[in-house]
């Protein structure tokens, strides 16, 4: 059955109020579009531990920097709908920027700042997109209501931002984050990945491989000695030998080991358990 679309809040509102007077329960799953199986992934988790499942697709330009790609980013809402219909989704909202910015999404807007967590990493890289993610986030929360919310792990340093605010504010939402699906060569799936030339797309497979020479330097054997090797520095060895690669960071916070690099024109991230 394919699922219901909603363009605007009321009608979008309604439904999931709606859903839950029936005594269903809301799964949320927040996107940009251009689905693919890593958010089909997050649709199915979803439907299997709630009643009904509502994906958003929206590309919020005020999580876009400049130089960022909004305009290019890409867009196929039929094909969003046919995918999370067929992941197990019932309503697929599709706002426009007007519906979710009527009063213009440039300044004066009410924003949302997370400190701490937001900073560093992408914060430091793309000034002021935490603050457009969760503004967003807080306004599809706002929208959709009591639910429980599916985030890819993927985007780590955002699903802590997500966890925060939710948190900090007193969000009556369950955030839950789901395991990031790769490539069969480690690639881990982005919209993204549509950019890259197909010498960029072998060369992205780099990061994968950073991160796991960072995992295997911890174990002392590795390390050539008895004691395990620093992560982050058998991370960014990895890299060096990749002339498409330019790496941005590489940062060890906790038992996350975290990577970016542009290839090419293209910036993509990924991250690893220890």
């Amino acid at each position: 059955m394919t699922a219901g679309v909603h363009e605007t809040i009321a009608s979008f509102r309604a439904a999931m109020d709606a859903e839950r007077s029936a005594g269903r329960t809301v799964g949320l799953v927040p996107t940009m579009g251009y689905l693919h199986e890593g958010h089909a992934s997050l649709v199915r988790q979803a439907a299997a531990g709630c009643d009904v499942v509502a994906v958003t697709v929206f590309v919020n330009p005020t999580q876009f920097g400049a130089g960022d790609d909004f305009e290019r980013y890409p867009r196929d809402l039929d094909r969003d709908v046919e995918i999370a219909s067929a992941a197990g989704a019932t309503h697929v909202f599709a706002p426009g920027v007007d519906e979710m910015y009527p009063a213009g999404a440039g300044a004066g807007l009410t924003t949302v700042q997370v400190r701490g967590v937001s900073e560093g990493m992408e914060g430091a890289a793309r000034p002021g997109h935490f603050d457009g993610v969760a503004t967003v986030v807080t306004k599809l929360f706002n929208i959709a209501g009591p639910c429980r919310a599916y985030f890819g792990e993927k985007d780590w340093q955002q699903l802590q931002v997500v966890r925060r605010l939710v948190r900090d504010l007193d969000v009556p939402v369950e955030v839950v984050g789901c395991p990031i699906v790769r490539e069969h060569d480690g690639l881990a799936l982005s919209s993204r990945n549509v950019y890259l030339s197909p010498g960029e797309r072998r060369a992205a497979t780099v990061l994968h491989r950073a991160l796991l020479a960072g995992k295997a330097s911890l174990s002392p054997s590795s390390a050539g000695g008895t004691q395990p090797g620093d992560p982050v520095e058998a991370a960014k060895r990895a890299v060096e030998p990749e002339p498409l690669a330019e790496l941005d960071y590489v940062e060890q916070h906790g038992d996350r080991l975290l990577i970016a690099a542009r290839v090419g024109t293209t910036r993509l991230i990924d991250n690893l358990e220890l």
